[in-house]
């Protein structure tokens, strides 16, 4: 086993984002024990496991597990692990404003240092989005379980058992009815397979979104079976860490405002829009604080 250090700015905390990390339990991509976590990827076509912890200066000590670190690989992790946890996003402009905002001024203090936790992998993202439209969190991670146990890369080491996202090329290849022996409504079945067949066939790619305007972007993935406005904005959130990325129709944002605000019913999407001008530009944040309020 090998280490090394990436460095993290101010405004991060690796114990915010571990709350994130921990919310299910039946969550397969990486583990959790305590204060570190573990995970696989692969790198030149070989699985790298690798754990991520903190140090008394707040810097990420990363630890190779399963092979020799060459400056190759470390290169990649930090990659890796710099667009996961998103530490290139300048968080000061936000918190300069949030601070004085009477509805995220106290979010801002409690949660500080919290990131926007990013899905690095385009399919897995869309993927995850379209299987959580109309359902609750918790029924949404047995549908992943079920999804990652069945066709997913499996990895074993030490007597545990760690698993890669299923390969678009692999689910393109897949009836509906294998999905719905998974608890997959038919509709979803159908979207996530499409989705997978837009990947493998080279319609969407995350490096030809890449190079795309937000807007441009946006919508390219609009026009997917199965997309909406909130997966876009999602996806666009979660894997290209745009801060302007609003899921306006989110119903765990509707929630958070609604508490925030002591509001007697669902604030409507007119109102949410109206509320939200004052956060142009920061959309993606301002929803993640309200999100992680929900945890109180």
């Amino acid at each position: 086993m090998s280490s090394f250090i990436i460095e993290t700015p101010k405004e991060f905390s690796f114990h915010q984002c571990l709350h994130f990390l921990n919310r299910s339990p039946n969550e397969l991509l990486h583990l959790t024990q305590g204060e570190q976590v573990q995970k696989i990827i692969r790198v030149h076509d070989k699985t790298i496991l690798f754990s991520i912890e903190t140090d008394l200066q707040n810097q990420l000590v990363v630890s190779v597990l399963n092979q020799r670190t060459t400056a190759t690989l470390q290169q990649a992790i930090c990659s890796y692990v710099t667009d996961w946890f998103d530490l290139k996003t300048d968080l000061k402009p936000f918190y300069a404003f949030a601070s004085n905002d009477p509805i995220l001024k106290s979010l801002v203090k409690k949660y500080a240092g919290y990131r926007i936790v990013g899905m690095p992998d385009l399919f897995e993202a869309l993927s995850w989005a379209i299987i959580g439209q109309q359902i609750n969190l918790s029924f949404a991670y047995r549908l992943k379980q079920q999804f990652v146990q069945s066709f997913g890369e499996k990895f074993s080491w030490k007597e545990r058992t760690y698993y890669h996202f299923p390969a678009a090329e692999l689910v393109a290849g897949l009836n509906p009815a294998s999905l719905l022996a998974l608890q997959f409504s038919r509709q979803k079945a159908e979207y996530v397979i499409a989705t997978a067949k837009a990947f493998a066939s080279g319609v969407i790619s995350k490096e030809q979104l890449s190079l795309l305007s937000f807007p441009e972007a946006k919508e390219r993935l609009i026009k997917l079976k199965g997309i909406g406005n909130w997966t876009a904005n999602y996806v666009l959130m979660k894997t290209f860490h745009y801060p302007n990325a609003f899921p306006l129709e989110d119903a765990g944002l509707h929630q958070a405002i609604r508490r925030q605000l002591n509001l007697s019913a669902k604030p409507t999407l007119q109102q949410i829009e109206q509320l939200f001008k004052k956060y142009k530009g920061w959309e993606a944040y301002a929803t993640l604080y309200l999100w992680r309020s929900l945890s109180e």
